[in-house]
């Protein structure tokens, strides 16, 4: 099998192209929960947009009517540093004006599209950058030009095939590593929140600050169960003389995908100076968002450095300067139950509370935080049988996190052979 005898088409010829567009902001009724609408910020979580930060009542579908997309469209940031994403829309779905979406004719089937696109990330950030303006920018015409080599119908439906395969088994693991972060986080809240732990009918309670707690247990600030607390750091492309040591950087940005598949959203490679030695992570350590990339963007997502993430990346990692690098105090706290707490803040909306807007950045009150806030510290047996449980959890999601990199590894490897016809397909099959 051979891409001589393939033809290229124009992507204006494979389907209608949509350019997405944003609701008016001050009108807040146009967002709700009914239809994903989909950034560039949502376009790092797989094949599929599951999950958007942010949806579109029937109101502000309404409005959007004749650029809605429906299930199986292409999704391609054409604006900005993350031009060439792709993501597909799973039902009907919206984007905003960065986006253009393919909605495929029966020239080519959906998901072989998608994997073509995949490869032409570099292809598609060089042409938005030869416009010669400052953001990088390909506008709809010249999207609409770009070629794409299209093997027979049967070809590209076995590709397609043969690549979705590995995506649906690493979307099977990153379901369960939810299921089990999902247990954990439960657990959390009914010994430490609620107050339901095991002999929890037996066991008096006092007065304390946060109100009536189990007797035994104290409140801490949460500056006194965490040991020790550092501003992350950044490095160099290149080496110098003063930046040698490569480190990858862990983002807030990077945590999500991170959290879900122990391996992942990690893409940053850069040399540190030796003054950054100190921020080093090492497993049992908390990277914390302190500040986040645009108005409105949440701060506070949290990533738990295991053992495996260190060893899947290999040598030096640091967070980046808008995260924080926490120690907590394993002896009076650990690691697993301080991570489970900012988990817990963040979707009760504590975290929250101690963010801020500045010039169109969020950033966190990190000190007041860490100053004003409360945590009930359990006795020691009750905080090592917690471990005991949660433990357990966390090895296999470091276990699924590693077979998903090396799913990714494999697909990754086969795409552009099985694109460019030097892996054969063999005719049976077709």
């Amino acid at each position: 099998m051979s891409t001589s005898n393939w033809p290229e088409l124009r992507i204006g010829d494979l389907g209608e192209v949509f350019t997405g567009r944003t609701p008016p902001t001050e009108r807040p009724t146009y967002f709700g929960v009914d239809f994903p609408f989909i950034t560039p910020g949502d376009m790092h979580q797989g094949k599929y947009a599951r999950e958007t930060q942010r949806s579109l009542s029937h109101e502000g579908a309404e409005l959007l009517k004749r650029i809605k997309l429906p299930a199986n469209g292409i999704c391609v940031s054409c604006i900005g540093w993350q031009m060439g994403e792709v993501v597909m829309t799973d039902r009907q779905s919206f984007s905003n004006q960065q986006i253009n979406t393919i909605v495929p004719n029966d020239k080519v089937d959906p998901s072989f599209l998608y994997y073509s696109l995949r490869t032409r990330k570099q292809e598609l950030l060089s042409l938005g950058s030869a416009t010669g303006v400052r953001t990088p920018i390909l506008n709809k015409s010249a999207f609409c030009d770009t070629k794409v080599v299209i093997p027979p119908l049967p070809v590209q439906q076995r590709i397609a095939g043969i690549l979705s395969a590995y995506d649906e088994l690493i979307e099977n693991s990153q379901r369960r590593i939810k299921v089990l972060e999902s247990m954990a986080r439960a657990l959390y809240r009914e010994w430490f929140v609620n107050f339901r732990f095991p002999g929890h009918e037996n066991h008096p309670n006092v007065a304390s600050s946060l109100g009536e707690i189990p007797q035994g247990w104290a409140v801490k600030k949460l500056g006194e169960i965490i040991s020790a607390h550092i501003g992350g750091g950044w490095g160099k492309e290149a080496p110098d003389e003063d930046h040698i040591e490569p480190a990858w950087v862990i983002r807030g940005t990077d945590i999500p995908e991170a959290r879900y598949s122990q391996v992942a959203g990690v893409p940053y490679r850069v040399h540190t100076p030796s003054n950054l030695s100190s921020r080093k992570l090492v497993a049992g350590d908390i990277v914390f968002e302190v500040s986040g990339g645009s108005k409105g963007q949440p701060v506070g997502r949290t990533l738990l450095i295991t053992s495996e993430l260190l060893a899947s990346l290999g040598g030096y990692v640091i967070c980046a300067s808008f995260c924080k690098r926490i120690q907590p105090d394993v002896e009076g706290y650990g690691s697993e139950l301080l991570y489970l707490s900012f988990l817990d803040g963040y979707e009760s909306g504590e975290i929250e509370q101690y963010q801020v807007q500045s010039t169109g950045i969020s950033n966190f009150k990190w000190t007041e935080y860490i100053t004003n806030t409360d945590r009930v510290v359990p006795s020691d047996a009750l905080r090592e049988q917690f471990r005991g449980h949660v433990a357990p959890l966390f090895t296999q999601i470091a276990t699924l996190g590693l077979k998903i990199k090396n799913l990714r590894r494999t697909r990754d490897l086969l795409l552009p052979r099985l694109l460019s016809g030097s892996v054969l397909i063999e005719k049976e099959n077709l």
